[in-house]
Order: structure tokens, then C-alpha cells, then sequence
């Protein structure tokens, strides 16, 4: 998608909407003293340690998301600390077990940058591709990138079925990883197409998860490595993040 599809975007957005910007962003402004130091915190609690500069790209992150939800419904939240502990940090949890921080990172269904944009910013080395369907949300993706602004890090304007016919994007991926977009199955499928040998598919699941997939991904060369049972910080919500690695 080129700028001018974006700008094309822009102008759905009601012309009260663009007047008021200032003023809505002087109301949502970038994480507080108080905020910054709930998600360092919270961070420090999953065992991700964040400098100042990822602090900086959070609090402009946190600003640019508010700001654009309003339009496009990126994330459901009640409370600004929600947003930090149900969507970045909960994008943060699998950090620890990508293995490979200098490689390429494919996020499938990324919608508003989860878990891709909190991981590119935890590990600027991770080179990260954001794939999704929504243009509209792609719109956003792009503006983020630029804003923060972010090296090495691209949107794929697709679905998952087409991106799986473009050999460009065969086995060239370290690490896939979706955020309870998809079933697993369906990510088995995908991995098979996308992970470079001995890549890691990382399936970050809710509570439940689906147990029954743990022993096995329905086919001899992706193995199940670990499941993880973890609590988010502050709201103690249950996640598991499922892990598994194709043949080199």
C-alpha cells in the first residue's frame, strides 16, 4: 500500500477529528513519570529489562495507539494500565524464549502491532515483519514505524494465504509468532511455509490454551518443545505461550 492510499484513509477521518488532535493528545499524553514506572516494573517482574530509549518508544507508542483507536478500534481497554499490562506486556512475555534476536521475526495477524512493535522495541536488533489483512490497520502500522521511527521493521499488506504464495517469504523466518489469532493448526500449516530450518513457532495462547496440541503439531518435522504457564503483573491474568521448533 503506497502513501497515497494512506492519505486516502486519512480524509475518512471526520475534519473535527484532525481540529482536535492537539487537544486530544494534550488529554492522552505520553505515559507519565507514574506509567513509565509501572510498565519498567512490570517489565522487571517477566524478566525483560528495558533501557530509556524503549521507555521513550512505549510512551510515544502508548500516544499514537489511543490516539488512532479512536478511529479504528485497535485494542479494547478501560484503564491506561490496561493497555500496558494486556498489550505490551503481555507482547513482552515471550521475549526470553526467541533464541535468535538478530534474526527475522514473522508477527502473523499483527493488528495493532502485537506482539511484533513491543518486541522490535525490547530488541532493535530483531528484524520484524508485521503481517495483516486490514488496511486500515496497516495504515496505522506504517505511520507507527515512521513515527517511532523503527530500522528493520516492515508490514506485509496481506492475508496469511497469500503471503504463503510469495517464495520471498519462504523459509526465511527465524521466529513466527501470533497472538491468539490463530488456531493451531492453522499456524502449523503456516509455519511449515514460513520458518528458515530449526525456526520457532511461538503460539501465545490465553488460559485454556489448547492442551490437546501440546504433544504433537500433526506431522513429523515441527516438534513441541515447551508450553509456558505465566500471570501478567498487576491484573494476575493467566497466559501460555507454546513453543515449537521445525527441523533444521
Amino acid at each position: 500500500m503506497d502513501i497515497s492510499l494512506e492519505i486516502s484513509i486519512i480524509k475518512t477521518i471526520p475534519l473535527h477529528f484532525l481540529l482536535f488532535q492537539k487537544v486530544y493528545f494534550a488529554i492522552v499524553t505520553p505515559m507519565n513519570e507514574r506509567l513509565r514506572k509501572l510498565l519498567k516494573d512490570s517489565t522487571s517482574a517477566i524478566h525483560v529489562a528495558l533501557e530509556e530509549r524503549a521507555l521513550d518508544l512505549f510512551s510515544r507508542y502508548y500516544r499514537e495507539l489511543l490516539f488512532w483507536n479512536e478511529k479504528m478500534n485497535l485494542i479494547s481497554f478501560h484503564t491506561p494500565e490496561e493497555v500496558l499490562i494486556k498489550h505490551f506486556i503481555d507482547s513482552l512475555t515471550p521475549l526470553p524464549y526467541i533464541t535468535r534476536p538478530q534474526g527475522r521475526l514473522l508477527d502473523i495477524g499483527s493488528g495493532g502491532g502485537f506482539p511484533g512493535v513491543p518486541l522490535k522495541i525490547a530488541r532493535p536488533a530483531l528484524q520484524v515483519s508485521l503481517l495483516e489483512a486490514s488496511r486500515k490497520k496497516c495504515s496505522f502500522l506504517k505511520h507507527l514505524i515512521r513515527q517511532l521511527p523503527l530500522s528493520q521493521a516492515e508490514v506485509i499488506h496481506t492475508r496469511v494465504e497469500s503471503a504463503m504464495t510469495d517464495n520471498s517469504y519462504h523459509r526465511v523466518f527465524q521466529t513466527v509468532i501470533s497472538r491468539a489469532a490463530f488456531k493451531l493448526p492453522a499456524l502449523f500449516s503456516m509455519s511449515r511455509f514460513f520458518l528458515s530450518p530449526g525456526g520457532l513457532l511461538i503460539a501465545m495462547k490465553g488460559p485454556r490454551g489448547e492442551t490437546e496440541e501440546t504433544g504433537s503439531a500433526h506431522g513429523s518435522d515441527l516438534h513441541f518443545i515447551a508450553c509456558h504457564d505465566l500471570c501478567l503483573p498487576l491484573d494476575g491474568g493467566r497466559r501460555k505461550i507454546m513453543i515449537y521448533q521445525i527441523d533444521s
